[in-house]
């Protein structure tokens, strides 16, 4: 029997073990995996401190994982029907916890990248798959909040994660920031051996060897692509000659892979779930949101820190109240799925997110903590209200056969969204802050009054302290500081503003979308 004929049976079949324990033990250890996208980000200068390394070679430990997730996502549904989705999901697990011991004890910068990899080649399928076994362990009725348990561990973590880590590297080592997986790890791996088992359909599914061109092409894709959205901005680009051939590189690759997989018998990634119109739609839709969403939800605690004088811990805990409306949003909206158009949801999250970012971007340096926690309770509302809405519209008109390969490139599609918001945000602060500084200093001239205004007050204030000659340079040095100040943060508000508008445009795209209720979804499958 093979996958496709197994899916049809699959509609009647139920976990003998209660879903929500199943829920438990994989949200888990989805939990973990998605934390260490983030938790990392504050403790990289102590890291490079640490083992003497720089922080250009610190930034590594964040990129290798990246790259090595990535290539594993979109092949873990094949991979979980070739050594069945139990054995494969504690396989997985057990690799990231023996990682994170490793990073633990890494000795040196080389020991931590390469533990980094095998890191993340070991959490790249712990997402997939446990969306995959939460939308088949519970009913139609009960997606939705199976979704939002997902949705909690997606989205929560990587929000969490500034935050917590900034706080172990504070207060214990940045050595705890990885050691924190293992209790975890391997609570949630006893967890699956007692209550995960296999649908029918894996049981009995029959697949041929592993397509190595293809997945051989797709690691070459994403590792390229992800490197040059990783270095791009501080190599400047496309001025860059090996930067142009990374992107000629990539660019070649993904046009081969999609030619690959599309005539292949045994695809590694099957990109026929693209005809499925919610499927693409949906992810479509959450790469698009994940690119604003990520671009924004980096960019500020660069300005808290950079610009208002937060320290790394201090800028997780202003934005930790994102979280506090993220664990408000992901239960709420799992219980209106069952009642209101999963639809209509995620227009309205998409209508908060917009709305708080727009709040954002009309911050002041004078903002106090509740200036800057309101809007956050806000952007982590939306993204409960987008994020469980969409995952369940993406799988719900496929076939359950096909939900583990579709979810790998649902999450991958997130995943590389949100690096290219992170990539175009980081380089718009740059050229936005040099093209505001431009027009600026253009004022500071002998013939602007402001200017010998405040030039002159400021040498009058300084020169009983250093002398008149010093003072008339250290006066232009202050000056010149606030006009940098004022570049910077003008940056900051266009980039919020414009990511703003971005992610408002797209607030009706989930009408393109198919309406989907339980008894359509049973139908359907």
């Amino acid at each position: 029997m093979n996958p496709e004929q197994a899916g049809g049976d699959n509609q009647e079949w139920t976990p003998a073990a209660n879903p929500v324990m199943i829920a438990l033990a994989v949200v888990l250890a989805a939990f973990i995996e998605v934390l260490d996208t983030t938790i990392i980000s504050v403790a990289q200068p102590y890291v490079a401190g640490s083992l003497a390394a720089t922080n250009e070679e610190a930034t590594w430990v964040l990129t290798s994982y990246l790259v090595a997730n990535a290539i594993i996502l979109p092949a873990s549904g094949w991979l979980a029907i070739r050594f069945g989705r139990k054995r494969f999901l504690m396989a997985c697990t057990a690799i990231f916890i023996a990682a994170s011991f490793l990073c633990g004890i890494a000795p040196s910068m080389g020991f931590l990248v390469a533990a980094r990899v095998l890191q993340g080649l070991g959490g790249g399928a712990l997402q997939p798959i446990a969306q995959a076994v939460l939308i088949e362990s519970f009913p139609g009725k009960k997606r939705g909040m199976a979704m939002a348990a997902f949705g909690f561990a997606v989205v929560f973590a990587p929000v969490l994660g500034p935050t917590l880590g900034g706080w172990l590297t504070d207060h214990y080592s940045w050595r705890w920031v990885f050691n924190i997986n293992i209790p975890i790890g391997l609570f949630a791996l006893w967890m699956m051996g007692k209550y995960l088992e296999d649908p029918p359909y894996i049981k009995h599914a029959k697949v041929g060897a592993i397509d190595s061109i293809g997945f051989g092409l797709l690691a070459l894709w994403l590792a390229t692509l992800q490197i040059v959205l990783d270095k791009g901005q501080s190599s400047d680009w496309f001025a860059t000659p090996w930067i142009r051939w990374f992107a000629l590189v990539s660019a070649a690759s993904l046009i081969a892979l999609v030619v690959r997989e599309m005539k292949a018998r045994e695809p590694i990634v099957d990109l026929r779930a693209f005809l499925d119109r919610n499927f693409w739609v949906g992810t479509s839709i959450i790469a698009l949101v994940s690119a604003s969403m990520y671009g924004s939800l980096t960019v500020l605690p660069l300005f808290l820190q950079n610009l208002m004088g937060y320290t790394s811990e201090g800028a997780g805990w202003a934005t930790a109240p994102r979280g506090i409306g993220a664990m408000i949003g992901m239960p709420l909206v799992g219980i209106l799925m069952s009642r209101v158009d999963g639809r209509w949801l995620t227009v309205s999250g998409i209508g908060m997110f917009g709305l708080s970012t727009f709040w954002i971007s009309r911050l002041s340096l004078e903002a106090g903590m509740s200036n800057i926690a309101w809007p956050n309770v806000l952007q982590g509302l939306g993204m409960g209200f987008i994020f469980v809405p969409v995952m369940s519209l993406a799988m719900a008109t496929l076939p359950n056969s096909k939900i583990g390969n579709a979810s790998g490139i649902f999450n991958l599609a997130r995943n590389l969204g949100g690096s290219v918001g992170i990539a175009i945000s980081t380089t718009f602060i740059t050229r936005f802050a040099q093209t505001f500084q431009s027009q600026l200093v253009g004022k500071l001239t002998p013939m602007d009054p402001v200017f010998q205004e405040h030039l002159g007050a400021a040498t009058a204030k300084l020169t009983p302290l250093v002398g008149a000659p010093q003072a008339a340079q250290q006066a232009k040095g202050l000056i010149y500081g606030a006009v940098l100040q004022q570049a910077n943060y003008q940056a900051f508000m266009a980039v919020f503003a414009w990511s703003a508008l971005f992610i408002t445009l797209l607030i009706l795209t989930p009408l393109l979308m198919k309406k989907v209720t339980a008894s359509t979804e049973i139908h359907l499958h």
